[in-house]
């Protein structure tokens, strides 16, 4: 009988360095994280599986900003701020930013740029920083201290295996993987019962602009029709095509990703992440001429960039102090520990379809706090976890996960990493008026930019 498994020899790892702080993951809260405890003066490497930072907004070919913007009693608003309004700007130099957009039924504003020229910025801002930089490391594994504290990150390389010693840790990997490889506890969807299903994005250009727009609006019953009549069939309603910040490029979010028993692709499973891939560019492949044959503007377009990695929008969620839940996005929770904001609706990608929910009340304030405690998880004493893989329920994460709040929860990491190890304390022991008073010194708002 052949075994499903193999011994291997024991082994020493090289050590690749020690620091002060450890962030993995390069996504919108990993470089936040980074930035922020490397400019406190701390010792900070950030490891990152591909040659570049970005998360989504770069590999996932994501390439606009969601949930900078809230609606505030119906004014329309940037509410994150920090270290977020020094990357804007750094875009903005490299001529890749374009003015916010209004999306949903014009309900919230959100925010293209250039892919490249964001790459750029994340590069120059983490440099100038003094955080170290390691790309194509992927993160395997921890060595504990103790029960309660990672001890060092094991990654993979062309270089081999390795290990980097840390004193505060820092997951910013989306899928929770350090925090549940030392124990914490955390929760998963069911794939078949809710799960949000990943998208691949793709670009097209040589868009006739004027044309598009007019009947941009048009789309889903433009897409009804074609089914109906038996033309085509679409993975998902409820497209999102947008144009880029040059108006002959659009970015096209119209895919969903599954399995053959129609569950969400689980994106900590590498065979179905391998399933992702393949069925993701056959969408792209059955789906784009349709825009050619049916949609005004589209007529001389083409497919320019297929994303390097598909979206993954939900898996591990660490379970915290605290779950920032749906209730709290939709009657606009404030918390006495906050740090930072959250003005997106719940968006939640369910079977072949986006569902929409916006904050409840004639008029609303339009966003929520964001807790401390939600960046906390149980039993680790020396890390905390931020992003998509924070605490938050499954209906929660589903409007907190975008890069909005990513990039405040990061932030807020980074800071409180340096008071952590400044007053020798545990990662949720961190006296929280001194966590928002730097905040506060660093641009950070709490209250949506309604007080003066």
């Amino acid at each position: 009988m052949t075994q499903n498994w193999l011994e291997e020899p024991g082994r020493r790892t090289p050590l690749l360095g020690e620091y002060d702080v450890v962030v993995v993951g390069g996504g919108p809260a990993g470089v936040m994280a980074a930035a922020a405890a490397a400019r406190a003066g701390r010792s900070t490497i950030l490891i990152e599986r591909n040659g570049y930072t970005g998360g989504a907004g770069s590999a996932g070919g994501l390439s606009t900003f969601c949930g900078l913007h809230a609606n505030v009693h119906g004014e329309h608003r940037q509410v994150v701020h920090g270290l977020a309004d020094e990357l804007l700007e750094r875009i903005a130099a490299l001529d890749g930013l374009n003015e916010p957009h209004l999306s949903f039924a014009n309900r919230i504003l959100a925010q293209a740029y250039d892919i490249s020229a964001y790459k750029i910025a994340l590069d120059d801002m983490l440099v100038e920083s003094g955080v170290t930089l390691l790309f194509h490391a992927l993160a395997v594994g921890v060595v504990m201290a103790d029960e309660h504290r990672v001890d060092a990150l094991l990654v993979e390389s062309k270089s081999g295996r390795g290990a980097i010693r840390g004193r505060m840790f820092v997951d910013g990997s989306g899928d929770g993987d350090l925090a549940a490889w030392a124990g914490a506890p955390y929760e998963k969807t069911d794939p078949a019962h809710g799960m949000l299903y990943p998208s691949l994005m793709f670009r097209i250009n040589g868009v006739d602009a004027d044309a598009a727009r007019a009947t941009q609006d048009k789309l889903p019953a433009l897409m009804e029709d074609a089914e109906q009549a038996g033309l085509f069939s679409f993975p998902r309603k409820r497209p999102i095509v947008r144009p880029q910040r040059n108006p002959l490029e659009w970015r096209a979010n119209i895919t969903q990703l599954s399995n053959p028993d129609g569950s969400a692709i689980d994106g900590t499973d590498v065979w179905q992440l391998t399933r992702g891939e393949l069925q993701g560019r056959r969408q792209v492949r059955d789906v784009f001429p349709f825009y050619r044959r049916e949609v005004p503007g589209f007529e001389a377009a083409y497919v320019v960039d297929i994303a390097p990695d598909i979206g993954i929008r939900e898996t591990r969620r660490i379970v915290g102090a605290y779950q920032l839940s749906e209730d709290d996005i939709l009657d606009c929770a404030d918390f006495p520990d906050a740090i930072g904001v959250n003005g997106w609706p719940v968006e939640a990608h369910v079977a072949g379809d986006v569902e929409i929910r916006w904050q409840r009340g004639e008029n609303p304030r339009g966003y929520n706090q964001l807790p401390f405690r939600m960046i906390v998880p149980q039993v680790l004493t020396n890390t905390y976890v931020v992003g998509r893989c924070a605490s938050m329920t499954h209906e929660g994460q589903s409007s907190a996960r975008v890069t909005g709040p990513c990039f405040a929860m990061g932030q807020a990491a980074g800071t409180a990493a340096d008071l952590a190890l400044s007053g020798g304390l545990a990662a949720g022991d961190v006296d929280v008026g001194k966590l928002q008073a730097r905040l506060t010194e660093e641009g950070v708002r709490f209250d949506g930019g309604e007080a003066g």
